[in-house]
Parts: C-alpha cells; structure tokens; sequence
C-alpha cells in the first residue's frame, strides 16, 4: 500500500484526474486529502461529486478546509460574503447552480463528515493549516483553528536550521508530531512549486488555485507526483488570480 497526501485542489478536477494517473494509483492505495476542493476553478461542485465516488472504490481520508467550511455554511444557510466570492466563491456559487437538489444533499454530507484532522500509527499528523495550541490540535478551544491558522508553518519556516529537537527553545508543537502534512499556503509564495520541508513539516499546497500544479507526496517516500500546472488546464479561466 502506498499512502499520498494530497493538496489543495481549488475545483481543478482536471488536474485532479491527471495526477491520479499519473500516479497509479490502485484501490489499494491509501488517499489523504488535505482539503480545499472547492472556489478557484469552475470544477469546484464536480470535484465534490467526483471525490464521492472515488471514495466507495478506494481508501480515502477527506480534512477540512477553510474552503470547504465556508462552502458548507452557504449550502446549508445562505451564508456568504464579499470576501469569500473574491477569493474562488463565485466560481462555486455557479457551479453549484448546475447541481440538482439530490446532488446537493449529497454534497452537503460529505462537508459534514469531513475530517478536522487525522493522525496516522505512526504519529504523523494531516491537517489543512495548522494548529496553535501547544498540546496539539485535539486540544484547540476553537475547531476552525485547524483549518485557518498560517502561524505552525510560519514559525517552521522562521526556524533557525541549526536548532534541535531537544534545544530548550525548540517548538513544542513541532515535538508533538513525527511529520505533519498540510496545504493552506501556497508554497508559490516563496517562489516554489514542489513540495516544500521545513522543519518536520511538509507543505503540500503547491499553489494549484493561482499558477501552481496540483501534487500529491507519498508519505512515505516523498515522491512527488505533479499535474501540469492547472491554469493550463483551464485556459479560458482565472481561478484565484
């Protein structure tokens, strides 16, 4: 068995498509989602439909993203602002106008029973952002933290390279964990478009919502598997530019 983790997809089914082939992934195969399926390319509702059903044929763990939790809220009550349609809400706004009403239930369960977080036997946490509390992400006094906090992966990349685990002023959250997988910042902020390491942290969010490609690491090996980047793929679109 092979374990990926998956980054941002930002409605870019295509992209979606093209690195699970090009990853080979069989039934087998264990898929950790890292969340944000959904504002940025006008696939969003279809990437929803699409990750349904490649959950009853494979192995699937699906996280929340910040996305994905504003999306819920304006299914299920009407919620939206100005902020969330500059940012990739429109475009779901339009794609969910395609949806029939039994479509959209079905979606608005797989939002519910998305995962906050998930740690693996081998302690190695998979979260969409981060977490603040010291104790880790079970102990956060709010949920949504793990799904908006930048500040775990701005203090691993603020880190001096010559500090140690067992340093006294070494993180106490970095400690926490054997690895931590997340998305949420695009690493294209740092000019980068593969996978980037920072401490134990591995940020897998290579910036598919703007000029990025979509990736997927294996967890294990730290193979990286790439799509073309995804405004390529869709020509005729912004996504989140």
């Amino acid at each position: 068995m092979k374990r990926f983790a998956i980054g941002d997809i930002h409605g870019g089914l295509k992209a979606l498509q093209q690195v699970l082939e090009r990853a080979k992934i069989t039934p087998q195969d264990q898929l950790i989602f890292l969340g944000d399926y959904v504002d940025g390319w006008s696939d969003s509702a279809n990437v929803i439909s699409f990750l349904i059903e490649l959950s009853q044929t494979h192995n699937c763990i699906f996280i929340r993203g910040n996305h994905d939790d504003l999306v819920h809220h304006w299914l299920k009550n009407d919620e939206q602002n100005e902020n969330w349609l500059k940012h990739g809400g429109q475009s779901s706004k339009d794609a969910y106008s395609r949806l029939t009403n039994t479509e959209i239930e079905e979606h608005k369960s797989f939002f519910s029973n998305l995962e906050n977080y998930y740690i693996d036997q081998s302690n190695n946490l998979f979260v969409h952002a981060g977490f603040a509390n010291i104790h880790g992400p079970q102990n956060e006094y709010e949920p949504y933290m793990v799904y908006w906090d930048r500040t775990l992966w701005e203090m691993a990349l603020s880190l001096d390279k010559n500090l140690k685990p067992d340093d006294l002023f070494y993180p106490k959250r970095l400690k926490l964990f054997n690895e931590i997988f997340i998305g949420h910042t695009p690493v294209t902020r740092i000019n980068k478009t593969k996978p980037v390491n920072a401490a134990n942290i591995w940020n897998v969010d290579t910036g598919a919502a703007f000029k990025g490609p979509l990736t997927m690491l294996n967890v294990d090996t730290k193979e990286i598997i790439q799509s073309d980047p995804v405004h390529e793929l869709y020509p005729n679109e912004s996504g989140r530019n």
